[in-house]
């Protein structure tokens, strides 16, 4: 399982870092792991939980999946991993499954091995424990933007909040905080063997078009390729320009495409 993982580190990052964490057990992981292939030679698998996600799925195997899941009830809110699995999925199982809320079909995956040659933020640090009350309503701002939802509709946002402590307490928030308010702010929101995979990149509205995103991020770059994986890795959305821009600056190099669909 982790040589096959291994193959795919950055599609490949949230599925090696649930299983890395919490193991195979179903009951254990909050999800399911389906494997396409023999015992001996496995060749791709799909993590089936809050998310659905395909690694190194080839079309036999994206037919295989479908097939069993397509007598399934969703229970996922999105499926993300490589463009030609996800979309090819959701070909076969829209009639199933649909409709979705959302489908995001080109997203760029990028990764950089070494720190900007730009200038980094000074200002840019991770957050502290006693910082979680400033960091939340900008972590709010930032997922009801980019997800199209907000994080409070469900629960009240006590789901959300844990994984926002939970961020904070292992040192993978990152902020700029002005006045005592977040303008920018990231997050190492997967952290395998290979790669930290950064997400929830956010300058706050007001800041916006005033340059600060690209030494912010160069900071968040510098910092986890230091402290916390050998490489940085993160997808973005196709159209938002501005944000491929702070990327190719930071030195964020394409290494494949992946694609969303959200329920």
């Amino acid at each position: 399982m982790e040589r096959l993982l291994d193959r795919d580190p950055y599609a490949g990052a949230q599925v090696a870092e649930r299983i890395a964490a919490r193991g195979l057990a179903w009951w254990r992981a909050e999800g399911r792991i389906l494997g396409y292939g023999n015992r001996r030679n496995l060749e791709s698998i799909c993590w089936l939980g809050g998310n659905l996600t395909p690694v190194l799925a080839s079309e036999p195997a994206v037919d295989a999946y479908a097939d069993l899941l397509a007598g399934e009830e969703r229970l996922c809110s999105s499926i993300v991993g490589r463009a030609d699995a996800v979309l090819g999925l959701w070909d076969r199982l829209r009639g199933h499954w649909g409709p979705a809320r959302d489908v995001r079909a080109n997203q760029p995956l990028l990764a950089a091995d070494r720190p900007p040659e730009l200038p980094a933020d000074p200002q840019v640090r991770p957050v502290r424990t006693g910082e979680v009350d400033r960091l939340f309503p900008a972590a709010v701002a930032m997922y009801t933007e980019e997800v199209g939802v907000s994080p409070l509709a469900e629960d009240g946002g006590r789901g959300y909040r844990r994984r926002v402590t939970d961020l904070v307490r292992a040192g993978r928030a990152y902020a700029r905080f002005v006045d005592g308010r977040v303008v920018f702010k990231a997050e190492l929101a997967v952290v395998t063997r290979r790669t930290a995979q950064i997400q929830g990149v956010w300058v706050a509205p007001e800041w916006r078009g005033r340059g600060i995103a690209t030494a912010a991020m160069a900071a968040v770059v510098r910092d986890a390729l230091i402290r916390v994986a050998p490489t940085v890795s993160l997808y973005v959305n196709d159209f938002n320009v501005p944000a491929r821009r702070v990327y190719a600056r930071c030195g964020f190099r394409p290494v494949g495409t992946l694609a969303t669909v959200l329920f």
